[in-house]
């Protein structure tokens, strides 16, 4: 009686990895802000659902590197000598520092919006290395054209970004190339640091009609000195990252970082149950919800069309 006993403890071990306490994921993000917050919040809930909490065993440690690509290849190093079972890193910089650090600990990167171009994997496929994830890479002509649903008559568009940033650098060069088949310009500035984005936005003053906004983290981190600009100088802020509508732009197509987060988690509880992250292709998050404000179109004087706020998932009044 005791063989069959045993035997079917130890398929009960087999079968639950989740429960066991060797389980260990570590998540870096290049700086904390609403989004990437709310992406934190969703990778650490897919672990939960899937059985994965630190009642039950799991070590789950955070670190955020305040904006600063030095302090995140720390981190990544601190991460790589902690030899957890998986590491998400969140945001273009900190995943690059990750994928620099290691070439065997499983990395699943999130929101990063051109992992080809950052040089994480050779492509969306299958990368045959230490490395998966998701993007949170948006169609820019979807962009585009709600930027002229909101200013009709916009013949500049202003862009505040951070060119030390892969993501960003690519989004300027994508709107560059597209804007003039709408009949539009692009008027670029730079924002080194998040201290910059101020004086970078009131630079733009008298040279564009509405400034649009990426998901640069250093210009997010600092969206409110953006909304001053607008608001003061009554320039129409686009944005792509639907929390910054919360903080005072008009209006925003994007992604919903809480659900994004769920998919990234997802795929690292599929590898703290054996799957290889090279086996795994990259993602694209493709749900998209338009947020409107319109307290904020009044400051910054616009007037929305009814279809275009009936249109919203969420309008802030």
């Amino acid at each position: 009686m005791i063989k069959p006993v045993m035997g079917a403890v130890m398929a009960l071990a087999l079968a639950l990895p989740a429960l066991s306490g060797a389980q260990s994921v570590a998540v870096t993000s290049i700086v904390e802000h609403p989004a990437l917050d709310s992406l934190k919040d969703g990778v650490k809930a897919a672990l939960e659902k899937a059985g994965f909490t630190e009642e039950k065993g799991l070590k789950w440690q955070f670190q955020t590197a305040q904006g600063n690509t030095a302090i995140a290849a720390q981190i990544a190093r601190k991460f790589v000598g902690d030899k957890p079972d998986v590491i998400v890193a969140i945001a273009t910089p900190s995943a690059q520092a990750v994928v620099a650090a290691t070439k065997t600990i499983p990395v699943v990167y999130a929101a990063v919006t051109d992992p080809v171009e950052a040089q994480l994997v050779p492509s969306f496929e299958p990368s045959g290395t230490n490395v998966t994830g998701i993007s949170d890479m948006l169609e820019l002509t979807r962009q585009i054209e709600l930027i002229k649903q909101v200013v009709p008559a916009a013949k500049t568009v202003g862009m505040v970004y951070n060119p030390g940033e892969a993501n960003s650098a690519v989004v300027v060069r994508q709107m560059r190339e597209l804007l003039p088949d709408y009949g539009m310009t692009l008027a670029e500035v730079s924002a080194p640091r998040t201290v910059d984005v101020g004086a970078a936005a009131r630079s733009l003053i008298g040279r564009v009609d509405v400034i649009y906004t990426s998901t640069d983290n250093n210009v997010v981190s600092a969206y409110e000195a953006l909304v001053k600009v607008g608001n003061d100088a009554q320039i129409p802020l686009v944005a792509s990252d639907p929390d910054s509508v919360k903080r005072g732009a008009i209006a925003a197509l994007g992604i919903n970082y809480y659900d994004l987060g769920l998919q990234a988690g997802a795929m690292a509880v599929e590898i703290l149950k054996g799957a290889k992250p090279g086996e795994m292709p990259s993602q694209i998050g493709e749900k998209l919800e338009l947020h409107l404000n319109l307290d904020a179109a009044k400051k910054q004087g616009v007037t929305l069309s009814p279809d275009l706020v009936k249109s919203a998932a969420n309008v802030i009044q």
